[in-house]
């Protein structure tokens, strides 16, 4: 996505890498649209790359693109979101169950164990964000005082954060949680809140710590969100890929490290201007 600041965050850290190694990057965006993405790897694999990155929009939606590498045999390998085809090579990832039980152990403690909750999930064909919030509702389930009153699949915009904040404060004027599968989710939900003039009781919990939800967690509009380094993600990608293709064993999963950031630790975590 051009536009998101994950990914810009990302390939930042892939280009920093692959010129460490003489590598020369091709990139293409597919901004979301499945088909984009399949004649981007094509056009990649025609263009004679040796090695493909990439971060799935759907798990089965676009696994024509990782036939047409495995057919031209180059690796391709899976950042951040992962993909159920058989012919994905690697894939980075994040160990999304346990990210999720570790924002849900972390509400709990804010809310002393009870309050309403609302999930704003991610795409609904998604994988990493079913499993994200699978682990969250595990935690939630075990405490009686805790109550899920909405769960909602969608796009992961700041514009869909704010409506569906909206629409979950009106039907639920108590809430006291909003757990958002992303940031730019978060961000949104977060305006709704403080146009509901719910600022500090309606908890905005996020993911993926780009700039400016640290900001915003700084400010105390968000409560947390959670650190995956994109730019150590992006480079960690070239390197599995490096190793990979130099003969190395390569675990078919590799976790990358995440951190929650809240007030706490904020400080530390903050871009320097």
């Amino acid at each position: 996505q051009d536009d998101n600041p994950f990914y810009i965050a990302m390939l930042r850290g892939i280009r920093a890498r692959a010129e460490e190694l003489g590598w020369d990057v091709a990139t293409v965006s597919a901004n979301e649209d499945k088909l984009k993405q399949i004649n981007g790897v094509q056009d990649l694999i025609a263009r004679g790359v040796k090695g493909i990155l990439i971060s799935p929009i759907d798990a089965v939606g676009v696994n024509a693109a990782y036939d047409a590498a495995a057919a031209a045999k180059i690796p391709i390998v899976s950042v951040a979101r992962g993909s159920a085809s058989p012919n994905q090579t690697i894939h980075v990832a994040m160990d999304e169950k346990q990210i999720g039980r570790d924002i849900a152990e972390w509400t709990t403690k804010r809310l002393n164990g009870k309050g309403k909750v609302a999930l704003l999930m991610g795409p609904s064909g998604a994988p990493t964000f079913r499993n994200l919030g699978d682990g969250y509702s595990e935690v939630m389930a075990k405490h009686p005082g805790i109550e899920i009153v909405s769960r909602a699949d969608g796009p992961l915009t700041r514009e869909r954060g704010v409506k569906q904040g909206e629409d979950v404060l009106v039907a639920h004027p108590d809430l006291a949680a909003i757990y958002a599968a992303n940031d730019d989710v978060a961000l949104g939900a977060m305006q709704a809140v403080n146009a509901s003039n719910r600022k500090g009781k309606t908890l905005v919990t996020g993911m993926n710590g780009v700039p400016p939800a640290l900001r915003a967690v700084k400010e105390e509009n968000l409560a947390m969100t959670v650190e995956l380094n994109p730019t150590e993600w992006g480079r960690l990608g070239v390197d599995v890929l490096a190793s990979f293709l130099k003969g190395d064993k390569v675990d078919p999963r590799v976790f990358i490290k995440h951190v929650i950031i809240d007030n706490s630790n904020i400080d530390a975590k903050l871009p320097k201007t």
